[in-house]
């Protein structure tokens, strides 16, 4: 009969449903960014939604502050291959930005402070799906983590949930953000492993 080297445990029970392939567990929550943090103070910051059209609408802190805030938990998955479980938020769903939005557009361009972009499809924003997040585990949002607000879509890759988020641009054809015209994935689904071009 084989022996086990000291200090293994076996696989923690229930890991394999929570862990992509490719991914590995971690208690830590690296910082990545492309660029500068910028720290955006609260009394200036505006989320603005605009349309196809060039329609907008627009929203202070304050005014995204009194709508309806959900407490949400979830896993989260960097394309550098860290998934870190049962993350903590506090935000606005983006349902509440989108409810009074008309557009016939089936794309949105999360635009972030700096000029960092992602694409992604509109209805991965909606039906609960994406948050703007204000609130790690019960503290404001650092800037290094995107604060004072962030865009988190959970069921893709990190790098789809921009940082410093304020604006969504609503586009009828697909439009390639920094990281996807350079390479990575136009998707960015974990659980397929859509890192790049090629996957």
């Amino acid at each position: 009969m084989g022996t086990f080297s000291p200090g293994f445990h076996g696989r923690a029970r229930g890991l394999a449903d929570k862990l992509p392939p490719g991914q590995y567990p971690t208690e830590s929550f690296p910082v990545l960014s492309a660029g500068p943090t910028p720290r955006v103070p609260t009394e200036t910051w505006t989320f603005t939604v605009t349309t196809e059209n060039g329609d907008s609408r627009g929203w202070t802190w304050d005014e995204m502050m009194a709508l309806p805030q959900e407490d949400t938990v979830h896993d989260i998955h960097c394309v550098t291959r860290w998934s870190k479980f049962d993350t903590p938020w506090r935000g606005v769903p983006v349902d509440a930005f989108l409810e009074d939005v008309e557009t016939a557009a089936d794309y949105a361009v999360a635009v972030s402070h700096g000029g960092y972009t992602t694409n992604l499809p509109l209805e991965d924003l909606l039906d609960g799906k994406a948050w703007v997040v204000h609130t790690y585990d019960g503290f404001p949002l650092s800037p290094e983590h995107g604060g004072p607000a962030r865009l988190l879509v959970p069921h893709l890759y990190f790098w789809k949930s921009a940082k410093w988020v304020r604006e969504l641009r609503l586009t009828l054809e697909d439009e390639p953000g920094f990281w996807e015209s350079v390479g990575y994935h136009n998707y960015g689904d974990p659980w397929r492993e859509q890192r790049t071009w090629d996957d």
